[in-house]
Formats: structure tokens, sequence, C-alpha cells
């Protein structure tokens, strides 16, 4: 696997993965599990956020270097409509984190992206991006959200998903081999219909019931 892709394979990450791969599990439990491991999610991909240091007083001492983060804050970009999954756990970790949205539907014929929506916050080429959808299948949503977003001027930029096709991961390196992604499993491969198997289906019709 290119060095770029990083595959979280935390014990507790994998377990809620295979929840979610369950054909039997409700929707209303794919959506809380869907909460709980993008949390676990967010703590890899901000690991190495920059950080300062501000002095503090604790109700014991004054700490003159106390961690902080620095710079701009976070913005987590949601790929409609599934991506908006990923975001609740991941603003319950960071609720200060700013919030931006690109809206793309797959075309069945050509199985390109086609944008419907975007709106971003200010000075995102100032800020950490994460970009977040919880399938990457072909590759060519990802490829076509980030392209946009670099438009704008956005340089620090990760994508992160729950998971990966090699199918999607070669095409979207391809397009921004600048940009690192994160996973939690990289699976066997696509089907006829360009879906990932074994995957977990449509992740969108699992968190919102509809088909």
């Amino acid at each position: 696997m290119h060095s770029s892709v990083t595959v979280i394979d935390h014990p507790l990450v994998q377990h809620k993965l295979t929840v979610l791969r369950d054909r039997d599990t409700s929707t209303a439990k794919f959506r809380d599990v869907l909460r709980e491991l993008s949390t676990l999610l967010a703590y890899e991909v901000t690991r190495d956020l920059p950080l300062t240091t501000r002095s503090v007083d604790t109700p014991l001492a004054h700490m003159a270097e106390a961690p902080t983060l620095e710079g701009k804050k976070l913005c987590f970009v949601s790929i409609l409509r599934a991506g908006n999954g990923l975001l609740e756990g991941m603003l319950e970790l960071i609720p200060t984190a700013r919030v931006g949205h690109v809206g793309l539907y797959r075309d069945h014929k050509t199985l390109q992206p086609v944008e419907y929506y975007y709106k971003m916050p200010a000075a995102i080429d100032e800020r950490r991006i994460v970009v977040v959808d919880p399938m990457l299948a072909t590759g060519h949503s990802a490829a076509a959200a980030v392209s946009r977003i670099k438009e704008d001027g956005a340089r620090d930029i990760r994508f992160l998903c729950l998971v990966a096709s090699p199918e999607g991961v070669a095409t979207f390196q391809e397009t921004h081999p600048d940009v690192p992604v994160y996973t939690a499993v990289v699976d066997e491969g696509l089907n006829e219909k360009a879906y990932i198997v074994p995957g977990l289906g449509d992740a969108g019709d699992r968190m919102y019931g509809t088909k």
C-alpha cells in the first residue's frame, strides 16, 4: 500500500466496522456505531495537529507552558450526503471545528461525479481540512471534491473514510498524491456496479433507511 495511506487498525475500530458491515444491523444502530467510530477515526487523523503553548493557572500552581492547538480552527468537509454520518462524532470531539459541504452524486451511466452544492467557511487556505466520506469506491467523487477545495486555495488536506477499495485509492492518489488517506480498511475491490466488496453496502441508504 502507498505510504500516504494510513490504515487505522485499532481493535475498537475494527470491531465497530464489523458491526456496520452486518446487514442485520438496524438503521438506528448503524447511525450510533458510525458516530462512535467516527470519533475514533478523528483521533488518528488529527494526531499531527500543530501545538503551541499558553500559560494557565491550575487549582494548585501556575503553568507557564501548557499545550494548546495552534493556528486557525480545523475544517471538516462532508461529501454529501453520506459524509454527514462521520461529522457528528468528529464534532463531538472537536466542537469548534468549522464545517464545509460538497454535494456530489454519481452518474450511474458514466460513474463520474456531478456537483450540485458547494459551501465552505472562510479562510480555508489557512486551515487543516479533513474531507470525509464513508466510502472511497471509484475515487472519482473524493478526487473531484478535493480538486474543488484546492481551487479555493486549500493546501493542508486529509481524506478520511471508513472503507476504501484498491481502485479508489489508486485513482485518488493519481489525482492528489499530496493528500494523505486515512481509512479503517482497504477491501478486496469493486463489483460490476462499482460498489466495494465485501464493503458495507450503500452507507447513505443504511444511515437514513432509504434505498
